[in-house]
């Protein structure tokens, strides 16, 4: 199983709203196949391993396996066929599984169809790691609501920088690291005030994988012409804001041939809107969200406990005023240097 949940690890970054799954496939103590879901809307883990023991040559031994896989395998039809059914269909032995899916269209399905064919099902190895790996689709699925993270660097006497004044704080590996942050989450947000005084792209140019889409707020669009970055169409942009809605949006996964068409997602700014954003934001598939500033922003988040969890830079510079950091709240998880920058990571006690 630990080898499952590392499989499955190879598709953060690639495969959300879906889970991330690894599958091991065992017969008489020995690994004959493996796989993960690789990207949203292609092969699940199942199939890539059964695929791989067959490539391999193996493909007679899979009669009687045993299959590590670390979430229950799906029993309806999505994007991809029943993996429960391929379980069956190749006589497997024995399903080992370390999560139940929430999802309302698995929820015990796939272990029950597994069972009633007479293949043995294990539950619940690995149960706490596999919790962990997949935090991001739990949540969607419990609290219809993405996975927030709340991120920002200080200088090491407590200040975001001067107000409306773009101020370097974190160093250049530090920059790299949040890049690679940027590849594993569905989106990245930043409030109006931000672009203006940034001009942020918001991309990974500094690592290797898929843009997220950028959430934008703000009510009146005044952000929402060709002076910023955030509307050159080189990556999926959506403006939440007070004026207009759309009925399709862009995805990152989609073809960029063309340029991204910007999506704006309208709510109501009389009611509470970071609530309203979210379930929206869960409705159009949008999983995960790396919260960038600026402090208003973060602060807003953080008043209505709106976050899972918080990652802060100390820079190394000392500014003497400014914009003062938020408090990073939740419980300390741990600590790591980069460079000349310290960095906490604090998780939600909820």
């Amino acid at each position: 199983m630990k080898r499952a949940l590392q499989l499955a690890e190879n598709g953060r970054g690639t495969v959300s709203p879906n889970p991330m799954v690894g599958c091991v496939i065992v017969a008489d103590g020995e690994i004959i196949g493996e796989g993960w879901h690789r990207r949203y809307g292609q092969a699940h883990a199942e199939v890539e391993a059964v695929r791989d023991t067959v490539a391999r040559g193996l493909g007679h031994r899979l009669e009687g396996a045993t299959a590590y896989v670390s979430l229950e395998p799906c029993s309806h039809f999505g994007k991809t066929p029943p993996c429960a059914d391929l379980l069956v269909s190749n006589r497997l032995g024995r399903v080992v599984i370390a999560n139940v899916d929430p999802n309302p269209a698995v929820a015990g399905r796939g272990i029950a169809r597994l069972e009633h064919a007479g293949i043995a099902v294990v539950k619940g190895v690995l149960e706490k790691e596999g919790d962990a790996l997949n935090s991001r689709f739990f949540c969607g699925m419990t609290r219809k609501r993405p996975y927030v993270i709340l991120k920002w660097a200080e200088s090491r006497d407590g200040y975001l920088g001067f107000p409306g004044i773009r101020t370097k704080i974190s160093d250049t590996l530090t920059d790299a690291l949040v890049h690679k942050w940027r590849t594993q989450e569905d989106a990245i947000l930043v409030g109006k005030n931000t672009v203006a005084a940034d001009n942020p792209r918001l991309n990974v140019r500094h690592w290797t994988g898929i843009n997220p889409v950028r959430i934008v707020l703000d009510h009146q669009l005044s952000t929402a012409h060709e002076q910023f970055n955030v509307f050159d169409r080189d990556q999926p942009t959506i403006f939440v804001n007070s004026l207009k809605g759309s009925e399709n949006f862009p995805s990152r996964y989609q073809d960029s041939q063309g340029g991204f068409e910007p999506g704006y997602l309208k709510i109501d700014p009389s009611a509470d809107e970071l609530v309203e954003m979210l379930e929206k934001l869960h409705r159009i598939g949008i999983g995960s969200i790396l919260v960038e500033g600026g402090a208003m922003v973060l602060n807003s988040f953080l008043q209505k406990g709106l976050w899972d969890e918080i990652r802060v830079i100390r820079g190394s510079i000392v500014l003497g005023r400014g914009v003062r950091a938020p408090r990073p709240e939740g419980i300390l998880v741990r600590e790591q240097t980069v460079g000349r920058d310290q960095i906490s990571y604090f998780s939600s006690p909820k």
